[in-house]
């Protein structure tokens, strides 16, 4: 499951990095499909997620050190972050099928960046927690 996970949160930045091309060349409903697929793709995540968090609890960081540190590093803040983007993308996708483009774009600026840093953040954790130091 965690390699799922990872593979989830590693397409999604690559939809929301191709979505944001998209708008740049003002490519619009091919911006909304992979905006839209970002979108899918996060939530097929946080399901997976937390279903397997549920089922196996937490797995504890192995490495010792200045390793130890930038891991918590990141993940702290990948935490802090991640809870802020489910309100932030369904406001963010709100505005936008209302039609309220100038309200979208102006949160979409924030959102992006932030979703952006969460799932290659994910992908980071999963790197770090599962083959640099992987559980016994």
């Amino acid at each position: 499951m965690p390699t799922i996970n990872a593979a989830l949160n590693g397409t999604s930045a690559l939809l929301l990095s191709l979505g944001y091309l998209l708008i740049r060349q003002r490519k619009i409903t091919a911006h909304k499909l992979c905006m839209g697929a970002a979108l899918g793709t996060s939530t097929l995540f946080l399901m997976s997620y937390l279903t397997y968090h549920y089922q196996v609890g937490s797995i504890p960081f192995a490495g010792h050190g200045g390793i130890r540190a930038l891991y918590f590093t990141i993940l702290i803040s990948h935490t802090v972050l991640a809870a802020a983007i489910p309100p932030l993308a369904l406001i963010t996708v709100y505005r936008a099928l209302r039609g309220r483009f100038d309200r979208h774009v102006r949160i979409a600026r924030w959102t992006l960046p932030l979703w952006l840093y969460v799932s290659v953040t994910g992908v980071i954790i999963y790197c770090m927690l599962y083959h640099l130091y992987p559980p016994a």
